[in-house]
């Protein structure tokens, strides 16, 4: 079975993203999946200023940040698939989503030194689970490609996405429906 590192960006604990990962976590439980999950928003998570001395070693994630960084770069480097987990405002992650990835490209990327070495997280799967108030093709499509571009630059495997769309304030988000998606989704993570 797949180890599975869900990074959990939303600043709600129980929003409709979270109703996703839960229905996920339950999935994956009764598959035999091992799961470590990070709730970002309550993490010290700051954001890269490029200073690029992760650059000098390329054994190790090398960040001179003491936040909880190194944390998800350990859970990174032991799990078979991170799952990117995250509401979409203004068509893009969340800021502590984004804080990880800037942080990851450069930690586990060492490409930007004086010499280009390596991935060291290459071959890694990726997948996407999030949540939208539009149509997921105009609400999460360029949340996806930003991803997409992101795991070809890191030798990453791109896995999908499923996108669900809450129909405003006030009404009931999760339903037989998307719990089905889930399901779905979950088992296309794990062929």
């Amino acid at each position: 079975m797949k180890k599975i590192c869900i990074l959990f960006g939303s600043p709600r604990e129980k929003g409709n993203t979270s109703q996703l990962v839960q229905c996920f976590l339950k999935e994956a439980e009764q598959l035999g999946c091992p799961c470590e999950q990070y709730r970002l928003y309550d993490m010290d998570l700051r954001p890269c200023t490029a200073c690029r001395t992760c650059q000098k070693d390329w054994s190790v994630f090398g960040c001179p940040q003491k936040d909880d960084m190194q944390l998800i770069y350990e859970a990174i480097l032991r799990c078979d698939l991170i799952l990117l987990a995250t509401p979409i405002y203004s068509w893009y992650c969340t800021p502590p989503m984004k804080a990880v990835l800037d942080r990851m490209v450069y930690g586990m990327n060492k490409y930007y030194g004086e010499k280009k070495g390596p991935a060291i997280w290459a071959g890694k799967e990726v997948a996407i689970l999030t949540t939208c108030g539009y149509r997921p093709e105009r609400g999460a499509d360029l949340w996806e490609e930003g991803i997409r571009r992101y795991c070809r630059h890191s030798q990453l495997s791109y896995r999908g996405m499923l996108a669900e769309r809450h129909m405003g304030y006030g009404t009931q988000f999760m339903d037989e429906a998307k719990e089905k998606n889930v399901s779905d989704f979950l088992a296309k993570l794990l062929d």
